[in-house]
């Protein structure tokens, strides 16, 4: 991953559409376009699973599952599966900042299901359609199989989760399912959502490959406790002999949270992946390959050693150090699939351990402009950047760079300022620029290989843009672009700072 390059992370959800959430539309192709006439050649997106509680995407159903709310509609409508018309509601929600996931699914849900009628009468008398249908199924039986039994038991117990479920159905013990529980149509629903998911995505990143761009996808370490990921293999997971989870992932008190955060996900069993010679790891790692470029793993040091906390805990605070993998799966995945061009989130309390096997695995770390100023010296600071690192202004965890910026205390802004004036007339910028474009100034000279900006960054919005608070729940995941905020001067600026650092 050694050639310069920038580029913008947004979700697909922040996409405009006409239909309440971002999607596999038009639009979308329409941001790859913007992307390539600004120069850039990077755009990362969040975790695209099938999301529950909270709507976090980092919180999903499964692991290799997409989330249906971004199937792009007006596809049936051109393949008249169903009428303009048909779309009038989801129209009607075509929220701009608060956008109303649970809206969204319950009129997507509707035509869907709708559609999946006409498209099992179409594959009856089209023959190529319905051998692509059969081999998307079989190529992907190894997780879609699972996923869709999940998902028919987790409609059939009214969405609760599967530890709540019936006995026989929480221990999957297949043949004493009631033959009237699983609908057959439901799940050939839930396998036809996938294919439909997958064959919009591979049409919309070959469009962006294209065009000279790479996706870079994201893998969040831990599986969500309620997934079909830990329901047919629980047995990799920490949990009791009842399904009870013994001990659940946070992290313990840093810069976001004075309590730590409770993520409250399953932990791994990693004696027993090691028994299995990683192999759910290395089908997850060689999936992701199939459908992104490039990979960010998140919370790369839970890898080295992670945050235990005992289930039931109200905060993250009394949890404890537990040793994770360490290099020994990273060896494993690069020797059953090959050097991949990964990322590794390394952002958190960084030991010499941790480090050490950053070094050892040859990843490139994160860099996050906006934790450079809060010491006289630290690693975030772009003249401490070597080339092998990925710069950013902020994640979708921090506040916008305008609403980090307008929150500082005097001290560390007046260190920021005095920073980055120096560093800008060096490098003969204009240092009188708002503060998302001398970031972005600073960023784009400096020597990490990769820079990105959030979306909102680089329009300059404030903390009402922010995409996620961490340990909060409803207020996150709903930011949403305005195509009039991408003005040609936006379009400019991007470009010139683009070519003249050569990225």
């Amino acid at each position: 991953m050694g050639e310069r390059k920038s580029g913008i992370l947004m979700h697909i959800s922040s996409l405009p559409s006409e239909y309440g959430i971002g999607d596999f539309g038009k639009k979308a192709y329409e941001f790859v376009d913007f992307l390539n006439e600004t120069g850039q050649k990077l755009w990362q997106i969040l975790p695209m699973g099938p999301t529950g509680y909270g709507d976090s995407p980092y919180q999903y159903y499964s692991a290799f599952a997409g989330n249906y709310l971004f199937i792009d509609m007006e596809e049936f409508v051109r393949d008249e599966y169903i009428k303009d018309s048909d779309l009038d509601k989801l129209r009607g929600l075509n929220y701009d900042d608060n956008l109303d996931y649970g809206q969204v699914k319950i009129e997507k849900e509707r035509l869907l299901e709708e559609i999946l009628e006409k498209f099992l009468i179409k594959i009856e008398n089209d023959k190529e359609l319905e051998e692509d249908y059969r081999k998307f199924v079989l190529k992907n039986r190894y997780w879609l199989e699972d996923y869709a039994l999940y998902m028919v038991l987790k409609d059939h117990f009214n969405g609760l989760p599967w530890q709540k479920w019936s006995k026989i159905y929480k221990n999957k013990i297949e043949n004493k399912f009631e033959k009237n529980v699983i609908d057959e149509k439901k799940l050939e629903y839930y396998k036809f959502l996938q294919y439909t998911f997958y064959k919009q995505w591979k049409k919309l990143k070959d469009y962006a490959n294209g065009k000279g761009i790479k996706i870079i996808g994201d893998i969040p370490i831990f599986a969500a406790t309620d997934s079909a990921d830990t329901w047919s293999n629980s047995e990799i997971f920490q949990y009791t002999k009842s399904k009870v989870p013994k001990k659940v992932a946070g992290c313990p008190p840093d810069y976001f949270s004075k309590t730590g955060q409770l993520w409250g996900n399953i932990l791994y069993d990693w004696k027993v992946l090691k028994k299995q010679n990683y192999k759910w790891w290395v089908d997850r790692v060689k999936f992701c390959f199939e459908i992104y470029d490039i990979v960010r793993i998140d919370h790369f040091r839970g890898f080295e050693s992670y945050w235990s906390i005992k289930y039931g805990a109200k905060t993250a605070i009394k949890g404890k150090w537990e040793k994770g993998p360490g290099i020994e799966l990273f060896r494993t995945i690069e020797k059953k699939i090959g050097k991949l061009p990964i990322i590794a989130e390394d952002l958190g309390l960084l030991t010499p351990q941790v480090k050490r096997l950053l070094r050892r695995s040859e990843y490139p770390g994160m860099k996050i402009l906006e934790f450079a100023f809060g010491e006289k010296e630290n690693d975030y600071q772009p003249h401490r950047y070597d080339k092998n690192c990925v710069a950013y202004t902020g994640t979708h965890d921090n506040d916008t760079i305008v609403g980090w910026y307008e929150k500082l205390d005097i001290e560390i802004k007046n260190r920021c300022d005095e920073y980055l004036k120096k560093w800008l007339i060096e490098k003969g910028r204009n240092f009188w620029n708002p503060i998302e474009w001398r970031c972005i100034d600073t960023l784009w000279s400096s020597k990490a290989d990769m820079v990105l900006i959030q979306m909102q960054d680089l329009l300059g919005l404030g903390s009402e843009a922010r995409m996620n608070t961490p340990s909060t729940v409803g207020i996150n995941w709903k930011w949403r672009l305005k195509e009039k905020d991408i003005t040609e001067d936006i379009k400019n600026r991007l470009k010139e700072v683009t070519t003249t650092f050569n990225r």
